[in-house]
Formats: structure tokens, sequence, C-alpha cells
């Protein structure tokens, strides 16, 4: 008896043992099956890059094209004969400097060319000119302004004039030896500036008399006589800017035109040298448009030549919270007016009294709702637990509505708990690459909160990993 109790005492010790391992088998392989699972769902994943708040500013700038006004007085030849430019496009003269000459035989350009033949050996200074005009040409080229190219061609021409050419003195010698002395005529500019050898018919345009045409650059010319041209007495073969100080006019709207009256001053940008300077403002409300004036002191040489000059107006220094463009969302949400909304539940947050239908009849339930925005009127509340059309009551009245009116938010994800929480946001300025929002703001985002990167990438409560 004692041995077939032993027995049978082993062979359900054996069966319980069996059993136990198919449970930790089982256990085990539900254990693997779902490391599986996760590891699969993370290779297929798209990981959700997070990015760190932090405050910053942004300067916004708007580009403007303007039109120089400038004190220029026009430039004409006493004489009739063949004209000889001497000092280059742009350089500043005094009243002694010889510009140009007239000869009336038309041989002394012959003559000029002849003596200063030979090999040219040129500084690095003297190159750097050249690849100064190329590279300013390069950088501002427009193939639908083909008028540029004749520009640049008289750029050139201006340098190779200063570099090349005649040496004053020699010159004289060379007259001096030749037949040709009373034949030719020296001519000064009369007066101290700097020589531009073209002109547009805007050199008397006043700020008071800009006009909406003006910067209608297809109707725009410009008249140049060039090396060796004939010309007769009186003729105007350039023009002098007799004054350092000059500005640009360039038309604004309305608001525009409250702003920079407000800054009185506002930082510059020349888009054709890349170098900034701070012009004074002054606005002029004409009948065909608004335009402000911006006046400077400095820089006249290197726009001299120019009418239209391009320009970036930084117009907006904002500080705030630095937010990438790609992180912005808009997300809809229910509006619910102040007087419906009230306060319950274990955790005393905002929701609203719900409608529903029991045995007992209409009964009306505490429903909380997560608010993104609010003011004295409305609040912005989540549409997951609310429907259109469903009805709610107003807090110790029998008013009830339905609910329909929806708006939209822009924010962006927080992800500071794990998910993914819309918050919304106040752009104080933007580019294309950032906006500057507001800090510390009633259901926004503080410093170093962290926030999806890319808000396409997830949906509202979705779970985030860093």
């Amino acid at each position: 008896m004692a041995d077939r109790n032993r027995q049978r005492a082993r062979q359900e010790r054996n069966r319980s043992g069996k059993t136990m391992n198919k449970i930790e088998f089982a256990i085990f392989g539900a254990i693997t099956v779902y490391i599986i699972a996760l590891i699969v769902m993370y290779l297929n994943s798209t990981p959700i890059k997070g990015y760190e708040i932090q405050m910053g500013s942004l300067s916004v700038a708007k580009t403007y094209t303007g039109i120089a006004i400038r004190e220029e007085e026009l430039i004409t030849t006493p004489y009739t004969g063949y004209i000889n430019y001497y000092v280059r496009e742009g350089s500043r003269v005094s009243t002694r400097d010889t510009v140009f000459s007239i000869d009336e035989s038309g041989r002394l350009a012959t003559m000029l060319e002849a003596d200063s033949t030979g090999t040219a050996n040129y500084t690095d200074d003297e190159l750097d000119e050249f690849r100064t005009e190329v590279i300013q040409y390069d950088r501002t080229f427009d193939p639908h302004n083909f008028n540029d190219v004749y520009d640049f061609k008289y750029d050139i021409q201006g340098a190779v004039i200063k570099l090349v050419n005649i040496d004053m003195y020699e010159s004289l010698e060379t007259l001096n030896k030749s037949n040709l002395g009373g034949m030719v005529s020296l001519c000064t500019a009369g007066k101290t500036g700097y020589v531009v050898y073209s002109t547009d018919g805007y050199e008397t345009l006043t700020p008071d008399t800009i006009t909406e045409a003006v910067f209608d650059r297809t109707e725009y010319a410009k008249t140049r006589v060039n090396n060796n041209d004939l010309v007769e007495a009186n003729t105007v073969v350039g023009k002098l800017v007799t004054d350092e100080n000059w500005s640009l006019v360039i038309p604004v709207d309305e608001q525009t035109a409250n702003e920079l009256e407000e800054k009185e001053y506002v930082e510059v940008k020349f888009i054709k040298t890349q170098e900034t300077s701070w012009g004074k403002v002054t606005i002029y409300r004409l009948p065909d448009g608004v335009y402000a004036q911006l006046s400077f002191s400095n820089s006249c040489m290197t726009f001299c030549t120019d009418r239209y000059v391009d320009i970036e107006l930084v117009v907006d220094n904002q500080k705030g919270l630095k937010v990438p463009k790609s992180a912005i969302a808009e997300k809809t949400f229910f509006i619910i007016p102040a007087e419906y909304m009230t306060k319950g539940g274990q955790n005393g947050n905002y929701g609203v009294l719900k409608e529903s239908y029991t045995e007992n009849g209409v009964t009306y339930e505490f429903v909380e709702t997560t608010v993104y925005s609010s003011n004295e009127d409305e609040f912005y509340v989540d549409n997951d637990s609310l429907e259109i059309g469903t009805y709610i009551c107003k807090p110790e009245s029998d008013e009830k509505m339905a609910v329909s009116k929806s708006g939209t938010l822009i924010g962006v994800y927080n992800m500071n708990k794990g998910y993914a929480d819309f918050k919304q946001i106040t752009i104080l300025a933007e580019n294309d690459e950032y906006a500057i929002v507001s800090s510390n703001t009633q259901y926004g985002l503080t410093v170093y909160d962290r926030i999806v990167l890319d808000a396409s990438s997830v949906n509202n409560d979705d779970f985030t990993y860093n």
C-alpha cells in the first residue's frame, strides 16, 4: 500500500511539473512575441524629433526698390568736336581736374592710342577693381533687365580709362609736340563732386514730386555720350553729384509708414554691396500713394551711378521664444461661450454640463474638457468629448444650447509629459525658418519646454519618444 501511494505521489508531481513547464513556456513565448513586436514596431516607426524652446530674437527684413535723389548738375561741353574722357565714372573730382577733352580734328584718340601701346603691368590693387566690377555684376544680374549689361560694359570701360589710358602729363606733352595743341580743349566739371557720364531725366527729381510712374523701370533709359563721339557745343555729356548727402524714396503702405515714422531712423541693407547703414525717415503722403524717404550721409560714391537701388529694411527685431516653422500646426476646436463653462469633477477642472437621456428623463452630467485658449467671452475646448449637436446647459439655469461653433488655433505640440499636447502660441514675428512667439502666456509655452519638431508627424495625445 505504501509503495502504491509513493508511486501515485510521484506521478502527481510529474504531471504538476509538466503543467508548470507548459505554463512557463507559454509565458516566456508570450514575452518573446511581445518583445519582437515592439522591436518591429520601433524599426518601422519614424522617430519623433524634439526641439527645446529657447529665448531668441528675429530680424524681419522687407525688400524694396528705391529711387535715388541727389544734388545733381548737368555737365555740358562749350565746344564742338570729338570727346575723350580722362576720369573714371564715379570718381570724385575737384574744380581744376580735367574731366574730358574736345578734339576738333578727331586725331587725338589715334595719337593717344599709339602712344599707350605696349605691355601693361597692373598691380594687384588695380586688378581688384576689375574683379569687384565683375563680382557686383554677377551678384545683381537680372536676365529680364538687359540694360544692366550695358551698365556693366561702361563700368569696365571706366576702369580701363583709369588704369590703362592716359596720364594727363604725358598727354599734355604729346599735345605740345604735335600740331594739335590749338585744336584740343581740356575741360573741367567746374565744381567738386562725383562725375557720372550718363543722364536719365531725373536729375531734378524731389521727394514731393515722386509719382508711381517713376518706379516703372520698363520705361527707364539712360543717355550716354561715349569716348570719341562727335558732340556739338552745349551738348550734355554727363553730370556731377555735388553733395555727399543723398536719399532713397520707396513706396510703402500706411501701416509701414506709421511704423517707420515712429522709429525715425531705420537700418537699411544695400543688396548690391551687402553693407548696412542707418537712414533718417521722412514720410510723404502724396495724391497717388505713400512714400518713405530714407536719407543718408554716406555711401554716395558707391551708388552715384545708380538711379534704382535694391534694399532691405530691418523693421522688426522681436524677442521671445524661438520656434521652428516646421513645429507649428493648426488645430480645430469647439468654441463654447464663457457662461456655459463651469468647474467640477475630482480635480475641479473646467467642463460643461452635457445633456443626456435616461429612463428617468433628461439629466445633465459634468464632462471635463481641456481648455486651449480663452477670453472673457469664449473658451476653445477639445472636440474629443463633445460632438456637433450635443446640447449643453448653462450652470444654474434652464438655458441650453447645441454645440456647433468651431474655430482654429495656431500652436505646437508639447512633449514634456511623453505625449503630444497641443499648446496655443501667439506669433510676434516670423521669417522662412523661425517664428518668435510670446512667452509665459496662459495655456502656452515657457522656455526649455520640449516640442515636436515636425508637427505633421503627430496627432494630439500621440505618445512621443525622444
